[in-house]
């Protein structure tokens, strides 16, 4: 990046950060993308002339709210909620709601600005928005999340609707809660319809929606690989977490050919050098989806190495996905990483690599598909759901699965439209450029609102 473009990318952040202080992963998020579309604002007046990137960072509505709820003992509990409308120049606002302590306004209105992107690149006609609480469901009785819930939802069920703003699930919120989410404003509303995604199958969900994201990851992995002349047979790969996206992930990842080695949580990770295979992932979805215990567990049945506090980018690996949070892969680690022969990052998480650990990536020249891109199929089987709803109708698994895998690519050619650099393709400019145009041409089109 020329110094000229380097110094308006600077000033630019500088009005964000003093708009948002404190509000440091949205700042970061804010970045990665400025750096890259800056030079191609410049280039195209017309983005420029109408402020199109000052009026993308500032979201459309902000919801803040108090959740009053009693606990089994009770006793009354305090929560805050939130809900960030970031743009809906494509489509309704479409983002999931995270339940976790570490929830606040900087890392939602990350995840929200990251989603306006996210939802472009889907080809899907889907806003951005992102909300949830710092309420934790770790611990709590299903008495507790359903009374969390049902306070949660009957302030937001004012401000959601089908064509409105359709929240999904996110860390800390699966079946249970948009089970107990979705009743709540039904019997608020009155009415029947598609208002939150990742639902239970008999009533309004989609196959392949708990599996979308890790499958999606593991398709924009194999594309990437495909412009090598390659594919994920034989590859030995890392997957960090051990949720819903790390465990679909694995799934999808052994179907083609490859071979899962660790999987983590927040207490460290485990090595299996002979592969987490079909069994062993049935034990780790009882193990974290009923039993909600602890990934050291893996370690203890199946006689292998488990590390307590640290994270699996150690191990030698051909294909690395970030499936668990936030920056959780810094410099040294992706160093490590290229050191010890990855050549391939997908990511399942959004953000999961600092600036500094994606620019290791870059200057090795590896494929690196960043989450806005490669997790983007989560919200493209919820565009889906949102449509099967609409229509009153459900697709097969086959269906579903056949859509998803082709969304994916969809995405890969735009990266590769936008990034494309002589040999080398930027993914990382590419999604985000890629991601910009089609929510630019339509704020362009419908004026200044």
């Amino acid at each position: 990046m020329s110094n000229v473009y380097e110094q308006k990318v600077n000033d630019f952040m500088a009005k964000v950060i003093a708009k948002n202080p404190s509000e440091v992963e949205f700042h970061q998020a804010v970045h990665e993308v400025v750096e890259s579309l800056i030079p191609f604002i410049e280039e195209n007046p017309q983005y420029k002339d109408a402020k199109i990137l000052e009026r993308m960072v500032e979201p459309e509505r902000l919801v803040m709210f108090r959740v009053p709820w009693l606990n089994d003992k009770g006793e009354v509990q305090i929560n805050r909620g939130f809900r960030i409308e970031m743009n809906s120049a494509i489509g309704p606002y479409k983002g999931g709601l995270r339940f976790h302590p570490t929830v606040n306004l900087g890392i939602l209105k990350f995840l929200a600005f990251e989603q306006v992107f996210k939802n472009s690149l889907t080809t899907l006609p889907m806003g951005g928005g992102k909300g949830g609480s710092d309420f934790d469901p770790k611990g709590k009785s299903d008495n507790e999340v359903m009374r969390f819930c049902q306070s949660f939802m009957s302030e937001l069920f004012r401000h959601i609707g089908p064509n409105t703003d359709v929240p999904a699930g996110d860390i800390g919120v699966g079946g249970r809660e948009i089970g107990f989410l979705f009743g709540q404003y039904k019997k608020l509303r009155n009415e029947f319809t598609g208002i939150l995604t990742g639902k239970g199958l008999e009533w309004g969900g989609s196959l392949i929606r708990p599996e979308a994201t890790g499958y999606g990851a593991t398709y924009f992995a194999e594309e990437m690989l495909n412009t090598r002349g390659d594919s994920l047979k034989g590859k030995i790969v890392a997957i960090s977490g051990s949720g819903n996206v790390a465990q679909y992930a694995t799934e999808k990842v052994t179907q083609m050919g490859g071979k899962v080695v660790t999987l983590s949580d927040s207490s460290g990770y485990i090595y299996d050098p002979n592969g987490i295979d079909a069994e062993k992932l049935a034990f780790v979805l009882e193990l974290k989806n009923v039993k909600r215990g602890r990934i050291k567990e893996y370690a203890d049945k199946y006689g292998v190495e488990f590390f307590e506090g640290k994270r699996p980018w150690g191990v030698k690996c051909d294909v690395a996905m970030p499936c668990a949070t936030q920056n959780e892969v810094n410099e040294d680690e992706a160093k490590t990483l290229v050191a010890n022969g990855c050549f391939v990052v997908s990511e399942g998480a959004n953000m999961p690599s600092t600036p500094e650990a994606i620019a290791v990536y870059q200057d090795a020249k590896i494929l690196y598909g960043p989450g806005k891109a490669a997790n983007a199929g989560g919200v493209a089987v919820s565009g889906l759901e949102m449509s099967q709803n609409s229509m009153r109708y459900n697709w097969t698994r086959e269906e579903v699965d056949a859509k998803l895998h082709q969304i994916m690519k969809d995405i890969h050619a735009t990266c590769v439209k936008w990034g494309k650099e002589g040999d080398y393709i930027d993914y990382f400019k590419g999604a985000n450029i890629g991601g910009f145009v089609k929510v630019a041409d339509a704020m362009l089109a419908q004026g200044l609102v």
